[in-house]
């Protein structure tokens, strides 16, 4: 069983912090046909772990832009990483990690390297496509995965249209960033927290055409949201957006647990991610997307042994198995949660535009 955890967030997972940057004018306007955007939408989000976390990756979309992936093979050397950087920009983004790595090595942070202060900081990154929101050439670089490191804090994490979800669009609809995480109660991973930071930019839709309800959301989870049905006005609004029409795309993410799991654990965590990912976004992992999730654990959690593993098996299997359901779990929620927090830009509608009376019960 699992229950919310208290902030709902990848904050609940010990040792772990949120920054982001973005550029963001009031009057940016989308790129339409010939006519180019302009002004700024974008920005880029970093999940640093103090201390260092052991860390994987599952890459399932088509069109990926990443750093440092292949070295998150469990057969590769490196076991863990100083921070994760989730960025728009497409490719020219990745640059925001040299930033990152900067302010990472200015505070001693990094594989020692022998001699004092040099340091060799690890920042996996993955990228978001948010080049039409705004100008062409307006994209998260150093500066921006300088100022976004520095700007992570513990206490609380913004979310909607912020960091890397700036410029997102989640199928026709504004997308962002969202989080979610559990607190398993019972079993053998009893104790322990599982939590997600998502940045949803799909091409695929998020949302039922036939009810407006988000695929993420069953009964249950839209009585607890306050959620009602969209109208049949609404539904038919919605329909008449028509499909998201860019090529390049991407949904990504980090999932993290204060399990102490090897490499190869983590590498089970991000792949069970994607299932969530699937359960929200449909069609996910399409060739116009680069979805990719990368898996954390910090080893804070206290966990007794599993005597009664079979030694043909990992001793933390009966651990992995619980966090990977609820890694599934939590990257659900995350998307839901970006989509629901993210506010109208450069006239991309939100959720709560395009569906207003949703939430008009729990508001009266």
């Amino acid at each position: 069983m699992t229950v919310a955890g208290p902030t709902d967030s990848i904050l609940d997972v010990s040792g772990l912090r949120v920054g982001h940057w973005q550029a963001l004018d009031t009057d940016v306007r989308l790129a339409d046909g010939d006519t180019p955007g302009s002004g700024s939408a974008t920005g880029c989000t970093v999940v640093l772990a103090e201390p260092s976390a052991v860390a994987s990756v599952d890459v399932r979309g088509g069109g990926p832009g990443t750093r440092e992936t292949d070295l998150l093979d469990p057969s590769h050397s490196v076991q863990r990483v100083d921070a994760v950087l989730l960025t728009g920009g497409s490719a020219y983004g990745l640059a925001a990690a040299d930033g990152v790595m900067r302010f990472l090595e200015e505070h001693g942070r990094g594989i020692p390297m022998g001699s004092p202060g040099a340091v060799v900081p690890i920042v996996p990154a993955a990228v978001i496509f948010d080049l039409l929101v705004g100008e062409w050439d307006v994209r998260p670089d150093a500066a921006g995965g300088y100022a976004a490191a520095a700007a992570a804090g513990e206490s609380s994490l913004l979310r909607g249209s912020v960091g890397a979800g700036t410029g997102a669009r989640a199928g026709v609809l504004k997308g962002g960033v969202g989080s979610a995480s559990v607190y398993i109660t019972d079993g053998p991973a009893a104790g322990v927290t599982v939590a997600a930071l998502m940045v949803a930019n799909p091409v695929g839709s998020v949302f039922d055409p036939d009810t407006g309800l988000l695929w993420g959301v069953g009964p249950t989870r839209a009585a607890e949201l306050g959620m009602t049905a969209p109208t049949e006005s609404e539904i038919a609004a919605a329909r008449a957006l028509g499909e998201k029409r860019t090529v390049l795309n991407t949904t990504i993410g980090v999932v993290a647990t204060d399990a102490p799991l090897s490499k190869a654990a983590c590498q089970r965590v991000a792949v069970a991610g994607h299932d969530g990912l699937g359960r929200a976004i449909r069609p996910a992992h399409s060739p116009l997307d680069g979805d990719t999730i990368f898996a954390l654990a910090t080893g804070t959690a206290h966990l007794p042994d599993n005597p009664g593993v079979a030694d043909a098996f990992a001793s933390e299997l009966p651990v992995l198995a619980a966090v990977g359901a609820a890694a599934a779990e939590v990257v659900e929620r995350a998307i839901v949660d970006a989509v629901l927090a993210a506010t109208g830009v450069a006239g991309i509608p939100s959720y709560r535009d395009v569906f207003p009376s949703v939430f008009r019960s729990s508001m009266s």
